[in-house]
């Protein structure tokens, strides 16, 4: 790596042999870099915003071009989100760790891939070892596909015929699932799924080819199946009828609840009522205590209700299930019935799990009221699907906006018996939200964090995050570090999403 200078790779200070063990080993010093990589920040934030995705992926592209474009190219063989930084300071991505690069110049032209990640291989690395410019665009497709959505393009089950089940994968349709929030910007998917060609000769010619298409300048047709729902992290990507599911045993996604800002309260009465009774089971029972049925976290929007949810799921190393009501919801007689029975099979099959089933009103109405007889079954099939769902290891969250919507029976002891309510952050929590959203960005001196809160107040969680993101678009156009001005000017431009109305706190509920 002797010779190599460029913004968007790694910067090798020094590097030389010594002796160890009674051995010699070759060893290379980096320049420290101030950030995370980016599998961090997807263990952090499951999906990130595309287009922040689309600039690392052209900064990653930058440098890979640099690298093919020397004199004797350069490839790197181990491309993956963990071996991309963000630098803190510029919020740049940089290329790290070329333990396994390799020059074209090499007289043998394949790599040694033990130990290495075959998800971000391409088909000619995995099956010969064979290296070129184009399989380190395909580990590119894959680190942005991981960003994007959340999980891998695919998943085979290892095995002896593990490499066989991969391959098959790859030469079907790549799926594309859904972006709830964002679109993805013109041109950004499809280069995706060119990079992710089996064939070498199908994907990109360079570097610059690709991060062309990925600004949308060059229009290219690419076979895709679109899906309905996101894809789980390192879980294949479900169809519509099949709920999402984080696997018990997939690779921990974070913290628990120590990720959760605020919610106080909450946090304790779950350790209590929760959490401790699984911790100390003897205890419990000999108190006569078991785990809950389920619990209804409802507030206005943007609050973490979902968020918190996944959480609960971390900390208890629990299974989780996401749903929404048109999950369930069908049609045809006697289909919602048959689809609730079948998700509390699957969650028992998977047991400890937490099923969390958001606008749950919409599943549940008031059966006095004027609604159709399918959804009073719909009612009816949950309330029988309840029945000692703590001893089967399955605890139901739904969350709302509307609770009093929901049919009462659904909310009494041995149902949804536990009530919460999750309004918008206090003044001490707007702080450390805002203190959790600035981290890792480039900063400018004086940050006021108590002025930020006391300028935001009745706001909730998605509006900070959003005028964060809005503040650092601001920095990045205008190419300097976030200040207090500009945020300012960001939360005057973004008032709150919710009004005292909204906020209201409905008779009957606990808060």
């Amino acid at each position: 790596m002797q010779g190599i200078d460029h913004p968007c790779v790694m910067h090798l200070t020094e590097h030389g042999e010594t002796s160890l063990g009674g051995r010699q080993v070759a060893y290379m010093v980096s320049e420290f870099i101030s950030g995370e990589t980016l599998e961090q920040r997807c263990n952090r934030e499951r999906r990130s915003n595309p287009y922040e995705v689309r600039q690392w992926m052209l900064d990653v592209l930058e440098g890979l071009q640099y690298l093919h474009q020397q004199p004797a190219p350069v490839i790197h063989n181990e491309l993956t989100a963990q071996n991309v930084m963000l630098n803190a300071q510029t919020n740049r991505a940089i290329i790290i760790d070329f333990g396994h690069a390799r020059r074209m110049s090499h007289g043998r032209r394949t790599a040694d891939i033990k130990g290495l990640n075959p998800y971000y291989l391409a088909p000619e690395v995995l099956h010969g070892g064979l290296y070129s410019p184009q399989s380190d665009l395909f580990s590119v497709g894959v680190t942005a596909y991981r960003l994007l959505y959340g999980g891998l393009p695919w998943q085979a089950k290892q095995g002896d015929d593990f490499d066989e089940q991969l391959q098959a994968m790859r030469e079907q349709p790549l799926r594309v699932p859904s972006l709830s929030n964002v679109p993805a910007p013109d041109g950004m998917v499809e280069a995706i799924a060119k990079a992710l060609s089996v064939s070498p000769a199908d994907r990109f010619r360079s570097a610059d080819e690709m991060a062309c298409a990925m600004r949308g300048e060059l229009h290219i047709s690419t076979p895709m199946q679109k899906t309905d729902r996101p894809q789980c992290a390192d879980t294949p990507s479900p169809t519509k009828a099949k709920p999402s599911s984080e696997k018990k045993d997939a690779k921990p996604k974070g913290n628990g609840l120590k990720d959760v800002v605020g919610m106080r309260e909450l946090k304790a009465q779950i350790q209590r009522d929760v959490i401790d009774v699984l911790r100390n089971p003897e205890e419990s029972r000999r108190y006569g205590l078991s785990l809950p049925n389920g619990m209804l976290l409802y507030g206005p929007p943007g609050c973490g209700k979902t968020y918190f949810a996944k959480k609960l799921a971390e900390e208890l190393d629990f299974n989780f299930m996401l749903l929404t009501p048109s999950d369930l919801k069908s049609k045809w007689v006697n289909a919602t019935q048959e689809n609730i029975a079948k998700m509390f099979r699957e969650a028992e099959e998977k047991a400890p799990t937490i099923i969390f089933i958001d606008e749950i009103n919409e599943l549940l109405p008031k059966r006095n009221g004027n609604v159709h007889e399918m959804s009073r079954s719909a009612v009816n099939e949950m309330l029988a699907q309840m029945d000692r769902t703590g001893e089967r290891g399955i605890f139901l969250i739904g969350a709302t906006n509307l609770p009093d919507e929901i049919d009462e029976a659904m909310t009494r002891s041995g149902r949804i018996e536990k009530s919460f309510y999750v309004g918008p952050p206090d003044a001490e929590t707007r702080r450390e939200i805002f203190e959790m959203e600035l981290k890792g960005r480039p900063l400018d001196f004086g940050i006021d964090y108590e002025r930020l809160s006391a300028l935001t107040e009745n706001y909730v969680s998605a509006d900070i995050r959003f005028i964060v993101d809005e503040a650092a678009r601001d920095a990045k156009d205008r190419k300097v570090k976030i200040d207090m001005a500009i945020l300012e000017r960001s939360i005057a431009a973004n008032p709150s999403s919710i009004t005292p109305k909204k906020e209201h706190n409905p008779i009957g509920f606990k808060k």
